[in-house]
This record gives structure tokens, C-alpha cells and sequence, in this order.
């Protein structure tokens, strides 16, 4: 019998979840991310050692990070799970475990998942789309996630909002030290900035404000809905996808599966644009379960 193992590996925890033969879940668990660098070694080993010990069988082991294993150096670049950030984290926990393991971007592993049994099953080109409170972006094709020659296959947050409009201007800066880029227009905290203005983080209340009346709400959602096509219409010019797979806080809005494939045409470098945008069919788990399917059968 073939089981795999899946990991979500975050700042604040590490979740695990089990597959079995047929690729549903038979076991789960989570544990705290601990601070050090050697604790979180240790501690993921034991994870593993325990979930093995409970379905009597060693499984293969896939590892979603929120980061990238740089190609230039080996060294683990993630803002969010401190213990790990410029560590040669791969081939280190490999050594610890005594197997081999393989490790991808989060969003990739979310990518994968809807891809291999989710809301994406059976498309052959596959865009996976993060909309939380940051913006990623994963690529599955025919099965096989896409990481690129660079390892940034995907990374389309911090490219620039295409198509600007004088509403975008003045452009927002960027953490990452640039100006204008696409996730500072269609993440969860841009959302609230459109509604509330400077300092405001919280977009959760958005979509009843705007269902009660609140003209405010309903033109933010509008405009956000309305950036978020112009970014999508200009990875479709480039990737053509057969499903776009919405997830993350904000793939929980209604709306954008019914105005996306409208306000993305005038954009799209086609005369027969059938766009088919759906919602991630396992949620939050998804991650956890891309992670798994690293292996494949």
C-alpha cells in the first residue's frame, strides 16, 4: 500500500496530513513551529516518526514551505518561519530523516492539490492563485508542478499591475521595495485599504457591509474585482490556463467567479475567451494536501 505524506510548514505550526493509497486523508495532526532551527528538525522528525507509527507503514514525505530553496546559494528564503530562513533546510532534513524528501513553494503545493483531486481535476495547465493577505501563485502542468530555471515559476505578486489606470495612482510601494505591484491591489489588505483607507488590514466585514448597502463597500469590491481581472487577463495572455483556481480568504467571495471572465475579455488577447475560474475545493487544506502529492503514484 502507497501512503504519503504531506506538510504544511508555517511560522506558527506545522500540519500534517496522511493519504492514503486511494488519496484520501487517513490521518491528520498539528504541532507548534518551534523557534530553533535544530528544535524544528527534531520536532518535524518526530511528526512523522509518530504519524508513521500510527498507520503501520513508511509513507513518502512532501514538505510545503512559505518560501523558495534558493538555487543560487541552497538557502531557504522565507519571511514568515524565522528557524529556517538561510538554512540549507532540504538537504539537512533529509540527512536527519535518513530518506529522501521533496520540498515546494506553499502556493505550488495549493497549486498541485486542486490540480490532482480538487476543483482543477483533469485540467492539463493549471494556475493556482493565493488571495489572503499576501498574493502567490502556483503552476501545474499535466500534473507536474512548474518551478521554473529560477524557482519562481508562479510568483506573479510582485510583477506590476498591468493596464494602470489613473484610479492606481499614486502606485502603492511594496515591501519589496518596488512600486505598484500587483499584490498591493488584490490582496486582503488592499481590500481594506479601498474600503477604509491607510492602516486598515481587515477585509472580513467588506462583503456584508456592501450586502447591507454600503455604497463605500460596493465600490471597493468593485474595483478590487476589477484589478484582480486585469492581473489574471495578463497571466492568461502568457499561460492560457485550462482552470484558474481561486483560494486563500478572499476566493470566498461570490462575486468574482461571475465578474472575472466579463471584466478579464477587453484584456484578453483572444475572440473566443471561455475562461474557467473556479473556488479551491479543499480550502485551507489544500497546502498540506499539494505537499502529499509531491509524489506522485
Amino acid at each position: 500500500m502507497t501512503y504519503r505524506i504531506g506538510i504544511d510548514l508555517g511560522g506558527t505550526k506545522m500540519e500534517l496530513v496522511v493519504l492514503g493509497p486511494d488519496g484520501n486523508p487517513v490521518l491528520r495532526n498539528r504541532v507548534p513551529t518551534p523557534r530553533g532551527y535544530l528544535a524544528a528538525l527534531t520536532d518535524l522528525k518526530a511528526l512523522i516518526e509518530q504519524a508513521e507509527a500510527d498507520i503501520g507503514a513508511q509513507a513518502s514525505i512532501g514538505i510545503g514551505i512559505p518560501g523558495t530553496m534558493s538555487p543560487a546559494t541552497g538557502l531557504m528564503r522565507t519571511p514568515n518561519t524565522e528557524c529556517l530562513n538561510n538554512q540549507p533546510f532540504d538537504k539537512d532534513f533529509a540527512a536527519f530523516l535518513g530518506r529522501p524528501i521533496r520540498i515546494a513553494n506553499d502556493a505550488n503545493c495549493f497549486a498541485l492539490s486542486e490540480a490532482a483531486d480538487g476543483a482543477a481535476a483533469g485540467a492539463g495547465t493549471v494556475f493556482g492563485v493565493i488571495l489572503g493577505t499576501g498574493c502567490g501563485g502556483g503552476i501545474v502542468v499535466n500534473g507536474r508542478v512548474l518551478e521554473g530555471r529560477n524557482g519562481i515559476a508562479g510568483e506573479w505578486g510582485h510583477n506590476p499591475l498591468p493596464w494602470v489606470t489613473q484610479a492606481d495612482l499614486p502606485l502603492r510601494a511594496c515591501p519589496c521595495g518596488r512600486f505598484g505591484c500587483i499584490e498591493r491591489y488584490v490582496a486582503g489588505p488592499a481590500l481594506a485599504f479601498e474600503a477604509d483607507g491607510e492602516g486598515a488590514r481587515d477585509a472580513t466585514q467588506i462583503p456584508l457591509r456592501a450586502a447591507a448597502g454600503d455604497e463605500v463597500a460596493r465600490a471597493a469590491l468593485a474595483r478590487h474585482a476589477e484589478r484582480l481581472a486585469r492581473a489574471l487577463a495578463a497571466v492568461t495572455n502568457l499561460l492560457d490556463p485550462d482552470a484558474i483556481v481561486l483560494g486563500g480568504g478572499l476566493s470566498n467571495l461570490p462575486h468574482l467567479y461571475t465578474d472575472l471572465p466579463m471584466l478579464m475579455k477587453p484584456f484578453v488577447f483572444s475572440d473566443s475567451f471561455t475562461p474557467n475560474i473556479v473556488q479551491a475545493a479543499h480550502g485551507d487544506s489544500s497546502g498540506v494536501r499539494g505537499a502529499a502529492w509531491l509524489w506522485p503514484a
